[in-house]
C-alpha cells in the first residue's frame, strides 16, 4: 500500500509537471517578422510605427511579439516588399504603395497623381477603395490589408530656383512611380526614378536637379542641405499601408483577428492626424519660419503655390493619371480601372 501511494504521488507529480510545462509552451508568445518603413523617412517611423511594433503585445492585446526591422536596415529594396511577403519570409509589412505598384498596379489607385491633393480627399479615396484593394492583394500576394496612412503632400525640392511647374522644364526630377514620371514628362521635366535613400547623394552630386517627397521626410533626411527651394504643389500623398500574410492571419481566431484589426485601425488613425501636424510644421522649418517645433530648421526659399499649377495638376487626373495607370493596371487585372471608377473615382468625381 505504501509503495502504491508513493508511486501514485510520483505519477501525479510528473503529470502536474508535464501539464504545467504544456501550459507554459502553449502560452509562449508567437513572434511576427515585420518589415518597417525606412528609418530615413523620419518622425512617423520613429514616433509611431516603431513604438507600436516594439510594444506589439500590449498594443494588440495578443500574445504576439514583433521582430521589427526598418527596410533600410534589412538590405531589401522597397520595391520588393510584396515579393518577400508572398514568399512567406515576413508576417507583416509596412508597405510602400507607389514603390510596389510595378508588382501590383492596383495599389496605385490609392494615390494617383493629382487625385487626392489634400488629407480629406485622400481619406475619402482610401475608405472607398480599401475593400477592392484588399481583395486583390489577397488573391495575388496572399496578404491582407490592415490599414493605410499618408506621409502627406509630396512636394518639389530643387537646387535651382523653381517657382512654378514651368521652371521644371529641362530639369532632372527624382520620381518614384510610373504615374508621377508621366506627369513630370508632361511639364517638360526629365523623370529619374530613385529610391528614397539614394536621393540626398544624387542631389549633392547633380544626378538630379530636383526631387519629390513629403516636407517632413525631406527635413529628416537633410534634403534642405543640398537644395535651395521648396515648391508646395502636392502631387501625391505618399500613401503607405500595413498588410499581414494570410498564413499568419488565418492562424488567428476571429476574436484575435478583431483585436489585431482594431489595433491597426487605431494606429493608422493616429498617423493620419500626426502626419498633418508634421506637414505644417516641416514646411515652416524647412523655410526657417515659426512655428517650428517638431523638425530641424533650415533656410529654403518657400516658393508660393501658383493657382495655374493647381489647375494643371487637377486637369492631369483625367488627362494623364487615370489613362496612363488604367492601361498598365488593366493588363494585370482586367477589372482594375473599372473597380477604381466605381469606388475611388466615384467619390472624387472621376469616371
Amino acid at each position: 500500500m505504501l509503495h502504491f501511494t508513493r508511486f501514485t504521488r510520483t505519477v501525479l507529480a510528473a503529470s502536474a509537471l508535464w501539464v504545467s510545462s504544456g501550459i507554459a509552451c502553449a502560452q509562449a508568445p508567437v513572434t511576427y517578422k515585420v518589415i518597417g518603413q525606412p528609418a530615413a523617412t523620419g518622425l512617423i517611423q520613429k514616433n509611431y510605427e516603431k513604438p507600436f511594433f516594439d510594444d506589439f503585445a500590449a498594443r494588440t492585446g495578443l500574445n504576439i511579439k514583433a521582430d521589427y526591422k526598418a527596410i533600410d536596415q534589412l538590405g531589401i529594396k522597397d520595391t520588393e516588399q510584396l515579393r518577400v511577403m508572398k514568399a512567406g519570409l515576413f508576417d507583416i509589412v509596412s508597405l510602400r504603395v507607389s514603390q510596389n505598384s510595378r508588382d501590383e498596379p492596383t495599389l496605385l489607385g490609392l494615390d494617383l497623381v493629382g487625385a487626392a491633393p489634400d488629407y480629406a480627399t485622400a481619406r475619402k479615396v482610401y475608405e472607398a477603395y480599401k475593400n477592392t484593394l484588399d481583395k486583390r492583394l489577397q488573391q495575388s500576394f496572399q496578404v491582407k490589408l490592415l490599414g493605410a496612412w499618408p506621409f502627406g503632400p509630396q512636394i518639389i525640392f530643387c537646387k535651382k530656383p523653381v517657382a512654378s511647374l514651368a521652371d521644371l522644364k529641362g530639369l532632372k526630377v527624382r520620381t518614384y512611380d510610373q504615374n508621377l514620371s508621366k506627369f513630370m514628362e508632361s511639364v517638360g521635366a526629365t523623370p529619374v526614378p530613385l529610391a528614397f535613400t539614394e536621393v540626398h547623394q544624387s542631389l549633392s552630386l547633380g544626378v538630379v536637379d530636383c526631387a519629390i517627397t513629403g516636407p517632413s521626410s525631406a527635413n529628416s533626411s537633410g534634403w534642405p542641405e543640398v537644395t535651395t527651394h521648396q515648391y508646395a504643389l502636392g502631387v501625391q500623398m505618399a500613401v503607405n499601408a500595413y498588410a499581414i500574410g494570410l498564413k499568419a492571419w488565418n492562424k488567428l481566431k476571429p476574436d484575435e483577428q478583431a483585436k489585431l484589426q482594431a489595433a491597426f485601425t487605431k494606429l493608422t488613425d493616429e498617423i493620419w492626424t500626426y502626419s498633418q501636424e508634421l506637414t505644417t510644421d516641416s514646411m515652416n522649418c524647412n523655410a526657417g519660419k515659426e512655428p517650428c517645433k517638431l523638425n530641424k530648421k533650415f533656410k529654403l526659399v518657400d516658393s508660393p503655390l501658383q493657382d495655374a499649377d493647381k489647375k494643371v495638376l487637377t486637369d492631369a487626373v483625367a488627362r494623364i493619371s487615370v489613362p496612363t495607370w488604367a492601361e498598365i493596371c488593366d493588363k494585370a487585372n482586367k477589372t482594375c480601372s473599372a473597380d477604381w471608377k466605381a469606388t475611388a473615382g466615384k467619390v472624387i468625381g472621376i469616371q
